[in-house]
């Protein structure tokens, strides 16, 4: 089989890449088309690998270590040009882990974390569902630890208050805070927050920058309920790559406040990067999605660290 060719993949017309079509193109328009789409302008390949993915995992890769699994995607994403991952969680998935599960978990990405410090990152994931565990699982692995934010799941809703004080601890060490969001209709599982939960959540700690996992899936519902909140944005990956998703974002959210991520062990970097290659954005717009919007939001708390960016 031919190996992938990402420039041949990318000099697909910007249509092509969204609906997963692929057609000859002639200065960036369907060869195929019935007309000419005179307002879309060709998408240019960045010349600068600066991709930095908000959301990937250990589980779903093949690979009997943490570094074996690390190591697989990392190969994915230098195809892909991707600079930087950000880890959330170990293996397998665990949807309500107690607290020696999720630091079981939290000490496998911190191996790789170790391996590869120049390219991978870590969120520490805890449950919501056990608020004093959770802080200490912060103070070691933030605190005192090389990781930049937490990833809550299923394990409680965050509109419960319970988990104020752990959010008030991320807000002081400048961590970020990833919230695992969506509007299902056939109904959330149990702690499973929507973006009205994290509406709230947002509305208890304005100061601190929270992500709204997946936008909640229904994405059209999802960036109408975290609007107003500008604190609050919004992490794309980890679906289809629906025509409009990413347009819609940075219409009414503004550029600053859409990330790129992959949900990858779940989902592929080619996959999600269609959602932001075949945008009808401009380029500065695209830069700040694909990596300039995540580097500023964690650049306190990586200076505070003495990391470099």
């Amino acid at each position: 089989m031919k190996p992938f060719d990402r420039r041949a993949f990318l000099s697909i017309g910007a249509g092509g890449v969204a609906s997963g079509i692929v057609r000859p193109t002639i200065s960036g328009v369907s060869a195929n088309a019935a007309q000419p789409d005179r307002d879309r302008t060709p998408f240019r390949i960045p010349e600068n690998d600066s991709i930095w993915d908000l959301h990937c995992h250990l589980s779903g890769v093949t690979g009997k270590t943490a570094e074996q699994r690390a190591e697989q995607l990392l190969e994915y994403a230098d195809r892909m040009h991707v600079e930087r991952l950000i880890f959330f969680m170990g293996y397998p998935f665990s949807q309500t882990p107690e607290p020696a599960e999720f630091r079981r978990q939290n000490d496998q990405v911190l191996t790789v974390l170790e391996r590869w410090p120049d390219r991978l990152l870590g969120f520490a994931y805890v449950n919501a569902s056990y608020p004093e565990e959770s802080l200490a699982e912060v103070e070691r692995c933030i605190q005192d630890g090389p990781m930049l934010g937490v990833k809550l799941w299923v394990g409680g809703r965050c509109d419960n208050e319970d988990i104020d004080p752990l959010i008030r601890r991320c807000g002081e060490l400048n961590a970020l805070v990833f919230q695992h969001t969506f509007f299902k209709v056939t109904g959330n599982l149990p702690g499973e927050s929507t973006p009205d939960d994290i509406a709230q959540l947002a509305t208890r700690h304005p100061d601190v920058p929270l992500i709204c996992g997946h936008t909640g899936g229904d994405w059209t519902l999802g960036i109408r309920s975290i609007r107003q909140f500008p604190n609050v944005s919004v992490g794309i990956g980890g679906s289809d790559p629906a025509a409009g998703f990413v347009e819609m974002a940075v219409r009414e959210l503004g550029p600053e406040r859409v990330l790129y991520g992959s949900d990858i062990g779940g989902r592929s970097f080619a996959s999600q990067l269609a959602k932001v290659y075949g945008a009808q954005i401009s380029d500065e717009h695209r830069n700040l999605v694909l990596g300039e919007n995540l580097r500023r939001m964690l650049k306190p708390i990586m200076d505070r660290k003495g990391m470099q960016q």
